[in-house]
């Protein structure tokens, strides 16, 4: 995985000394910085099933976000449940657009980033960088899980890191 990413090696610190990814994954999850669970995962999952676990990661803490959030949230799934390029470009023009760089629109541009073009329709194409959706992704997720008071950010993390390594075995 790090050397499809070179990005990743950037972005986590670890690294496996003979695990298999999933458990890699677990074991960063237990380790003293687990959110690099998340960071690896990020990187590991495909591009569509990444973005489906962000959303379903942010949705799962959808009284701690925005109505931006949640439009941004909208937009992921759409791309995730139909991805045809009218939808991706949705959701990056949408989450280029938007105020700030929340959890939610941070899920909307690892959608809009994981292929197809970054320039404005009739521009000569601009493919986004491999890395650009996991480290959305990542942000994504890392920064839903900073709203998380800090006497159960521990087992919300733990979730989403099992939700992580449920979907890497589909």
């Amino acid at each position: 995985m790090f050397d499809a990413f070179p990005t990743a090696g950037e972005d986590i610190r670890a690294r496996p000394d003979g695990e298999a990814p999933l458990e890699f994954i677990a074991l960063l999850g237990r380790s003293a910085t687990p959110e690099e669970a998340i960071t690896y995962a990020a990187y590991l999952l495909p591009r569509r099933k990444a973005v489906w676990w962000g959303h379903e990661c942010a949705r799962g803490l959808l009284h701690l976000l925005t109505e931006e959030d949640r439009q941004m949230l909208a937009l992921a799934e759409a791309w995730v449940r139909e991805p045809e390029e009218d939808q991706r470009v949705r959701a990056l023009t949408s989450a280029m657009e938007g105020k700030n760089k929340t959890p939610g629109v941070w899920i909307a541009l690892a959608a809009g980033w994981s292929g197809g073009s970054m320039s404005d329709p009739g521009l000569p194409t601009v493919s986004p960088p491999v890395h650009l959706t996991p480290r959305a992704v990542n942000a994504g997720i890392l920064g839903a899980l900073a709203r998380v008071d800090n006497g159960h950010r521990a087992s919300t993390l733990r979730t989403f890191v099992d939700a992580a390594i449920g979907l890497a075995g589909q």
